[in-house]
């Protein structure tokens, strides 16, 4: 939710440059991107599809984050023979309405206009921690360098209530759930320790259910903890990709 195609770290991104051809998108109605948001993940994905027809790549793994996480979870199940690898990212699973809520100072700093320092370190990372705030600058200052970040990003009430859409269905959907725990595709959930938003808890109580999927938790960190160890976090996925499939 909010995030464009120049709000990701682009030290993650070029990390992950090194070994893979990468490439980032905006959303119908988000970013760049004209048209309207929809508030339907099967809609997104269908889109997710044809964009990439489009654009001549066959077959790709895909990463989500946050609201993005429930687009590549139905993407990859809807379209199995396409999405090689899945990669989640602060996000949460299908069918979570019975989940623990989001704290209410996450909420909050969500729907402000435009977001500080301080919101972010609340947002994405672990406030309680000097090391984690240390590292919320960092990348803010990285993705900050580019011209014209602040001018894209979705920051109006009509627009929020379009994600909370799609979110809202996705999270009463059980069967959804079931065919995550079902799928073959490789899977990697990647989760901060303390996420205000999705809890790392929704994913525990999965394991042991997944055919092909793993869990990876870094400590004292938040929402976007591939913000946080951007590196690290390229690092993982490249060697998830080669050794698994």
């Amino acid at each position: 939710m909010r995030g464009t195609l120049d709000t990701w770290d682009p030290l993650f991104l070029d990390e992950l440059a090194k070994y893979h051809t990468v490439i980032t998108f905006d959303y119908p109605g988000t970013g760049y991107s004209s048209g309207t948001l929809p508030n339907s993940m099967e809609i997104v994905a269908d889109y997710v599809k044809k964009f990439t027809k489009a654009i001549n790549v066959d077959k790709f793994a895909m990463l989500g984050w946050s609201w993005g996480g429930y687009a590549t979870q139905t993407t990859l199940l809807e379209y199995p023979e396409i999405v090689t690898h899945g990669f989640l990212v602060g996000t949460a699973p299908a069918g979570t309405h019975d989940s623990k809520a989001i704290e209410e100072i996450w909420v909050e700093r969500a729907i402000k206009e435009i977001n500080t320092l301080e919101d972010e370190e609340i947002l994405f990372f672990e406030p309680v921690s000097e090391f984690s705030k240390e590292r919320a600058k960092a990348s803010r200052d990285r993705i900050y360098s580019r011209p014209g970040v602040v001018d894209k990003i979705p920051s109006t009430m009509p627009e929020f209530e379009l994600f909370f859409a799609g979110h809202s269905k996705y999270k009463d959907d059980l069967n959804r759930r079931e065919q995550l725990l079902q799928t073959k595709t490789p899977i990697l959930i990647i989760c901060g320790d303390h996420d205000p938003s999705v809890p790392a808890e929704n994913w525990y109580k999965l394991s042991g259910q997944f055919q092909n999927a793993q869990i990876l938790v870094y400590p004292k960190s938040g929402h976007g903890p591939h913000h946080q160890y951007p590196e690290l976090t390229a690092n993982y996925v490249s060697q998830f990709i080669k050794y698994t499939s």
